[in-house]
């Protein structure tokens, strides 16, 4: 895989993750205690034997940064080997990336300087494992001038991407960016084949068509809506590549983590019994950056109230290292590295973020708490989701509560405080 050079797209907005994205990247939101949703495409990247990535940052990109510099930092330069963060140098325009061909074309001189034979282009914000060697092996022996990376969707969620229709050869001949409706696939009536946003190009061309575009005033210089149909309409040769998961399932695992609903659902699967996305695969290991924290704690004594035993447990959940659940029960949460839960605290369905402190007597459900948040004695979050709005907090369609970071202590105040 030396000759091809992978580009990952991390600059978008993440609107609909917000709290979430309010001051960080929606590739740099924490994900299953441990991680961030980058580490699985990057992962996939040293996984599939690309080692020259280029991670294209654009809005609030301080956080992903930092995780970049200290997760990633391990790859020998002297090797030819780099994990390299491009935020946007305006070196070509003078204006944010305007689409996901501009990002590109805005960094054609970084690319060209690497002298890839390909580009393998990414997105930086789902959760799947892919061998992308496979992918660009089939684009150089069909001799491809683009190969998109592709899996069945609803006909339902049509509209949420690019949509493809193939001959038996998988010759893409039509490719149309998030319509309303789609026909179904050839013998599945229930799905049509839609773009994972993954791409590989010869390096030459890819320049040509990023050129010819950046040309363009009437482009909105993307991808899917520009690039790609006028390469169809063309005659030039655009394949589809069916996902292979590495996941080892029955059922293919790829996952959109764009709305907070999808999000909360995606963490609360890894605390089944048998997770759908397997993270204890040793084939397919999962990076991310470890801080040196110390085993989690359990604390127990009998000491208590009557009936209330001063009991530090977790049941099904994940708990990662430098969390202390000091007489305070845990029950199908994920509690991220530095958490602590006191005393008689319960948490129940949750998702907790590295650093949270839960008071005394607390008592949340169904909730997403953002870094660092302290929550005082006695807060009650999750049971009555009007008067969590009432006090300034999101909650979703689905009734999952989300906690920003730095919200004051009076917003945390119950209407009725649990007893002990």
């Amino acid at each position: 895989m030396r000759g091809v050079l992978t580009v990952i797209l991390a600059g978008g907005r993440g609107t609909r993750l917000e709290p979430l994205t309010r001051d960080r990247a929606k590739p740099a939101v924490p994900f299953g205690g441990l991680y961030r949703i980058i580490d699985f495409t990057l992962s996939n990247c040293i996984n599939s034997g690309l080692r020259r990535i280029m991670v294209l940052t654009q809005f609030k990109s301080r956080s992903l940064d930092r995780h970049i510099r200290a997760g990633w930092g391990f790859l020998s330069q002297a090797m030819g080997e780099s994990v390299e963060v491009l935020p946007p140098q305006q070196r070509i325009d003078e204006t944010w990336y305007k689409g996901t061909a501009d990002a590109i074309y805005q960094n054609i001189y970084s690319l060209e300087r690497e002298g890839a034979e390909y580009v393998m282009i990414l997105a930086g914000d789902h959760i799947y494992k892919m061998d992308y060697g496979h992918m660009v092996q089939t684009h150089r022996e069909r001799g491809a001038d683009v190969t998109i990376g592709c899996i069945p969707v609803p006909l339902a969620d049509v509209r949420h991407f690019g949509i493809m229709q193939t001959g038996l050869d998988d010759r893409v001949h039509s490719f149309l960016e998030k319509p309303a409706t789609a026909e179904a696939m050839p013998g599945d009536p229930r799905h049509a084949l839609g773009s994972m946003g993954i791409y590989v190009f010869p390096t030459r061309l890819l320049f040509e068509l990023l050129c010819e575009d950046a040309a363009n005033p009437e482009s909105e210089h993307d991808f899917g809506k520009n690039i790609i149909p006028r390469m169809i309409e063309a005659g030039q040769k655009a394949y589809a590549y069916r996902f292979r998961d590495q996941n080892r399932k029955a059922i293919p695992y790829w996952r959109d983590v764009g709305t907070l609903d999808a999000f909360y659902q995606t963490n609360m699967d890894l605390i089944a019994i048998d997770p759908v996305l397997n993270l204890y695969d040793e084939n397919w290991p999962i990076r991310t950056f470890h801080a040196q924290s110390p085993p989690p704690k359990f604390v127990f004594s009998g000491d208590g109230p009557p009936g209330h035993a001063r009991r530090g447990e977790a049941l099904d959940s994940l708990v990662c290292p430098g969390c202390i659940i000091s007489g305070g029960q845990v029950r199908r949460s994920i509690l991220s590295p530095d958490v602590r839960v006191n005393s008689y605290a319960v948490i129940e369905d949750s998702i907790l973020f590295d650093g949270v402190n839960v008071g005394r007597y607390c008592r949340i459900r169904r909730a997403i708490i953002d870094k660092e948040v302290r929550l005082p004695p006695y807060t009650v979050l999750g049971y009555d989701l009007e008067f969590d709005r009432k006090r300034g907090f999101t909650v979703t369609e689905a009734g999952v509560v989300v906690v920003a970071k730095a919200e004051p202590p009076d917003a945390f105040l119950a209407p009725n405080p649990l007893p002990g």
